[in-house]
């Protein structure tokens, strides 16, 4: 499988996660407080499973292969590499730590592609000790959580020569902005939601710095400050960079960038007065106050500071649009040839990939499905076109902004599949085809190069189909819509659209839902709750798989509607990727419900661990999975 893993980059509270590590000794002293956020660069690999060794090969920033290098799966070959140091190092430092918690065999490391830059703050080595961590977690299925990665890469990590920190293994959170809170040995990580984008550039001095010099001379403040020099670091590391930080935070959470470069540029004030004093030799920096100072990007930027440990290696600019963003990095590397690298943070967890699961039998469509899979029959669109029924979903979710789409079949449906959206109709038939359909079916290859396709070898239900997309959805929310449910907007946005901007504005997972009668409520997922703010948004308190008549009047009435009415699953979902963890425990434990893994259960032990929201769709769905709907939906109802 292909993994990527972007470098990191600490906007404010350097050094804070090392100064609040000495709480262990000194209780007296603030706790630490660090933003960090993965970068848009990063170590790109591809991996597999060997049978004893561990086989790296690395391509630096310039493109120059490295390797293979083989280590031997054994816990004195590892430990051995790893104290050497270099950049085999790492990857055999969390192969080791592995093995102390884990049976695992060996791995196989291709890092294919490099493009973060090394040394300059952006935490390259914790990029692929997370990288290897993830590699053995993915392949070895050890359940590991993002956490759990963070923490196996950084204990491998510190078996080698490197001085890294607790706030390096953070780019596990991948492209979003970390809160970490270092109070001795306990870590508490926050994730963050930019309310709306904020573009950074990343600029290298092409300087130089020595970490360790810096790392020693400030470490020698602490645990307990002895003069007024070390007294300002700890003030500095403590309480200050605990009042940066709140005030952030908030500009963060608001999407204010003026505030958040505004506050870079006091924290490298306060950071010069209290801290760059304890190593002068270092932290003086005349390369970074020459950037930060330099006239002609002043008026494109809201601020900046340095990055990492700070010093002369890189430099962080808070720029106060895309277009400024760019106007920074063209002036920097053409005035002052310094090399820049871009940062976008974007609002909240964008969903970029939608599942369709398209491998049932279609028993209520019997004998037809026998022929044709239900997800091929035909519908008459609104355009006069007639569609399949899987068509017409994708280009749903294309419409919504999805970016691609994974389809989950069997395993003797994938060459029908994969024939209609991959393959032209010959040329005889090609030439028959009016102007319209012709233009159509060059249409229809475009959607299918955003279209994969993967099978799900057993059918057991529902949420095993969902499961067997986890490897192709990644660490990332997604939308999910049923492969025979057709979704017609009454606004100009489509249903699935209105379903993302719910969860752009929430970040929790949300399900798109419908009224229903009495009548219908025993065939369809049905959910209870209590209305937010906006009357269309509910805070779901209970899932109910085709609930019983009696349980639903008892259990699943919601405030505001009618008498005999009640809110079904309409088909569409927008879901956090622990969704995956979940099903996967109770595929691994045998949990089925009327003999199959479904999706429901895992929804509710969701919402009850993470949070769901429900959304009244400005809408309807239609199940054509029912020969009664098929029909009525032909009909245009």
């Amino acid at each position: 499988m292909k993994l990527f893993v972007p470098g990191r980059i600490c906007l404010f509270g350097e050094h804070s996660d090392w100064a609040g590590g000495h709480r262990r000794t000194n209780s007296a002293l603030e706790k630490g407080y660090t933003l960090i956020c993965g970068t848009d660069q990063g170590i790109y690999a591809e991996v597999a499973p060997h049978p004893s060794r561990l086989v790296i090969t690395s391509t630096t920033p310039e493109g120059e292969r490295v390797g293979p290098h083989e280590i031997p799966m054994e816990k004195d070959a590892l430990l051995r590499e790893a104290r050497e140091g270099g950049f085999f190092s790492y990857a055999a430092g969390v192969a080791y730590d592995v093995m102390t918690h884990y049976h695992v065999r060996g791995l196989r490391i291709d890092n294919y592609k490099t493009d973060l830059p090394v040394k300059k703050g952006l935490s390259s080595s914790a990029a692929i000790c997370v990288l290897t961590a993830r590699a053995f977690n993915r392949i070895y299925d050890l359940k590991m959580t993002t956490r759990g990665e963070m923490e196996c890469a950084y204990r491998g990590e510190v078996i080698t020569p490197s001085r890294c920190g607790r706030m390096d293994q953070g780019c596990a959170y991948g492209n979003r902005p970390i809160l970490m809170i270092f109070d001795g040995d306990h870590l508490e990580v926050v994730e963050l939601r930019v309310k709306k984008d904020l573009f950074l550039v990343i600029v290298d001095l092409c300087a130089g710095k020595n970490t360790q010099e810096i790392l020693g001379s400030l470490n020698r403040c602490y645990p307990f400050a002895r003069t007024e020099l070390e007294k300002k670091v700890q003030e500095y590391l403590g309480p200050i960079n605990k009042g940066v930080l709140e005030k952030v935070k908030e500009a963060i959470l608001a999407g204010d960038a003026r505030q958040a470069g505004e506050l870079m540029t006091e924290a490298q004030r306060l950071f010069d007065e209290y801290v760059a004093p304890a190593c002068p030799s270092q932290l003086k920096a005349p390369a970074l106050h020459k950037v930060l100072s330099y006239k002609p990007i002043q008026k494109y930027i809201y601020g900046g500071k340095g990055v990492g440990s700070q010093g002369d290696g890189s430099a962080q600019f808070v720029a106060r649009d895309e277009e400024s963003q760019a106007k920074v990095i063209e002036i920097t590397e053409r005035e002052l040839n310094m090399p820049c690298l871009k940062l976008s943070l974007r609002a909240g967890s964008r969903v970029r990939k939608a599942v369709i699961p398209a491998a049932g039998f279609g028993t209520r469509l019997f004998p037809a499905s026998k022929a044709v899979k239900k997800e091929l029959f035909p519908i008459v669109d609104k355009d006069g076109m007639a569609k399949p029924a899987i068509l017409m979903i994708v280009e749903e979710a294309l419409r919504s902004g999805i970016e691609e789409v994974c389809i989950v079949v069997q395993e003797s449906d994938m060459e029908t599949f994969s024939a209609f959206f991959h393959t032209q109709v010959s040329i005889e038939n090609y030439n028959k085809l009016p102007s319209r359909f012709q233009e159509y079916s060059k249409h229809v290859l475009e959607v299918g190069r955003r279209v994969t396709f993967v099978a799900q070898e057993v059918q057991e239900g529902f949420g095993h189909a969902v499961y067997s997309a986890k490897e192709w959805v990644g660490d990332e929310p997604f939308l999910l819509m049923l492969g025979d449910h057709l979704y017609f907007s009454d606004t100009d946005e489509p249903c699935a659209r209105q379903l993302l901007n719910v969860f752009d504005e929430h970040q929790v997972s949300v399900v798109g839902l419908v009224k229903a009668t009495e009548e219908e409520i025993g065939m369809y997922g049905t959910v209870a709750g209590t209305w937010q703010r906006n009357a269309r948004v509910l805070s779901i308190t209970e899932f109910a798989e085709k609930p019983s008549l009696d349980y639903a009047r008892t259990n699943l009435r919601v405030d505001g509607l009618s008498e005999g009415e009640y809110l079904r699953v309409s088909g569409q979902y927008v879901l956090r990727p622990k969704i995956f963890e979940l099903l996967e425990e109770n595929i691994s434990h045998n949990v089925r419900d009327r003999g199959e893994f479904q999706l429901t259960p895992c929804l509710d032990r969701l919402r009850r661990e993470d949070g769901f929201l429900g959304y009244l769709v400005q809408g309807r769905s239609s199940d054509v999975g029912f020969p009664e709907n098929y029909l009525r939906t032909l009909r245009g109802l």
